[in-house]
């Protein structure tokens, strides 16, 4: 006879079934909250100011460019 009976062991069948409703909770969770911030974002524009002023960050020795922290993306708005 089984004497271990536990309200949290969710084997088998039941706790697949659980795993899997949950998983697909946090899916539809997640998908929902990507389209509210593509949406917000779709329509934020930016625009570069003086792209010779882009470098690569690397800046060996004379003639090269470093970028300083995005200087050169503004918002269009």
């Amino acid at each position: 006879m089984n004497e271990n009976r536990n309200v949290f062991a969710l084997d088998g069948l039941t706790g697949g079934l659980i795993a899997t409703a949950l998983l697909l909770s946090i899916l539809a969770g997640l998908t929902i909250w990507n389209m509210k911030v593509q949406g917000a974002n779709a329509t934020n524009y930016y625009k570069i100011k003086d792209e010779k002023s882009i470098g690569s960050g690397i800046g060996f020795g004379s003639g090269h460019t470093v970028s300083t922290m995005a200087g050169h993306v503004v918002d269009a708005k």
